[in-house]
């Protein structure tokens, strides 16, 4: 069986880490959010991808390549113009010879649902098998409605009051090459897109049968910053540990710990598993790293630094006497000496983020800051929880962040000196 990833999309709700890479090139675990779907699916036998690519295409074929590394034989076909999922997925057209996987690029599944995912087409050999979901608020989804495992109604973000039940559709699909003849004719919805779920309802409308598998495999939907931290909590539960690079005596290591080749720990370093560290770093002396941090490639954590349940992006440099809770820092950064990012509010409550200059309710009780790619903070800078920052823009030394920073900005404290003899 082929499979189609969707991987076009920007991920504006995830900004500024987006302004330099498609959300699916995001790291989770020590690995994009894209390398974990397509492990999914060459786990079980599906080698055949096709990759629609969109938005800083260039990272994701950079990546991956012809997908020989990855046990994987990969096409890409560019969509240039982002006009919804139909439309996205009617590109695939000239290359899909028989049924097919889609699914968006954006999602982390259990390998074991594609196992299920595939059994039970081969089972109903219906015309779609849609993958369906419990959840508690189907507001932010698409709604499902069923008789028996057959669709009969999908309700796109239901609002309140709605009867739209609690199934939701993850995203995950497989299809007959027929789906083609419906994306053709599917109309513009009122989001001014080509929505796949248009399509799967004309098939509906014409008593095709369209079968719904409510599976409750692990399904992670990555949308906003913080939920990259959540997302790497839950797979970095299962983390085997594995040594490949330098470990000095002095160095001490509880639960599971990856350490990546050419990379060096320093005498002193206290390492809390699980933790991942990429290759061609150099941590320590005396840094603390606690659980659940995942550490990309050629990083460099010094002195006396401590780092909490964050992501530090390939290239960054967190200078001595520094503190990182529970935050994203995108690729080279520089953390300047006695930087302190914060991760917990006085009144103990949830962190507001701004997500598209609207104040969201994260659920987390400590998170800290999201750093878009190239950042420089000074000396004894401090920020605030919640706070981003965004690409290639400068804190100066001594200043307290308790307010977005747009990209490319410079911020300098502005003091004044009392002499006295």
């Amino acid at each position: 069986m082929q499979a189609v990833i969707l991987t076009a999309g920007e991920g504006t709700r995830m900004r500024p880490l987006t302004l330099t890479r498609p959300k699916t090139m995001l790291p989770v675990a020590g690995k994009p959010i894209l390398q974990h779907t397509l492990e999914a699916l060459t786990d079980n036998g599906v080698g055949e991808i096709v990759m629609i690519t969109g938005y800083h295409e260039e990272a994701v074929r950079d990546h991956f390549g012809d997908g020989s590394d990855f046990g994987a034989e990969i096409s890409y076909i560019r969509q240039e113009e982002r006009l919804g999922t139909a439309h996205a997925i009617g590109h695939a057209s000239e290359v899909i010879e028989d049924d097919f996987i889609a699914l968006n690029g954006d999602i982390i599944i259990d390998p074991l649902l594609i196992d299920d995912l595939i059994s039970e087409y081969l089972k109903r050999s219906p015309e779609t098998l849609m993958v369906l979901r419990e959840v508690d608020n189907p507001g932010p989804f698409g709604a499902v409605k069923l008789d028996g495992d057959r669709v009969t109604e999908i309700i796109e973000k239901p609002g309140p009051g709605t009867d739209a039940g609690n199934l939701i559709n993850t995203g995950i699909y497989v299809f007959s090459p027929a789906i083609f003849d419906y994306i053709e004719r599917t109309p513009l919805s009122g989001r001014g897109e080509y929505e796949i779920t248009d399509s799967i309802m004309m098939q509906v409308s014409d008593d095709l049968p369209v079968t719904g598998l409510v599976s409750g495999r692990d399904w992670i939907d990555v949308g906003r910053p913080w939920e990259l931290l959540d997302a790497g909590e839950k797979l970095m539960k299962d983390l085997e540990s594995s040594f490949e690079g330098e470990v000095e005596d002095g160095v001490t290591i509880h639960g599971p710990v990856v350490i990546g080749p050419g990379t060096i720990i320093r005498s002193g370093t206290y390492i809390q598993g699980p933790v991942y560290i990429g290759r061609d770093c150099d941590i320590g002396p005396n840094s603390y790293l606690r659980a659940y941090t995942c550490i990309g490639n050629g990083v460099s954590v010094g002195n006396a630094v401590e780092i909490k349940n964050s992501i530090i992006m390939d290239g960054t440099n967190v200078n001595h006497l520094s503190y990182v809770g529970d935050s994203v820092i995108g690729m080279n950064c520089n953390i300047g000496a006695g930087t302190n990012i914060a991760n917990l509010q006085f009144n103990d409550g949830p962190v507001k983020m701004k997500v598209k200059e609207e104040s969201v309710n994260t659920g987390r009780r400590k998170l800290g800051a999201v750093f878009g790619d190239g950042v420089k903070t000074g000396v004894n800078s401090s920020f605030n929880p919640g706070v981003k920052i965004g690409k290639n823009s400068c804190i100066g030394p001594g200043c307290v962040i308790y307010e977005d920073v747009p990209s490319d900005k410079l911020l300098i404290l502005k003091q004044e000196y009392i002499s006295r003899e």
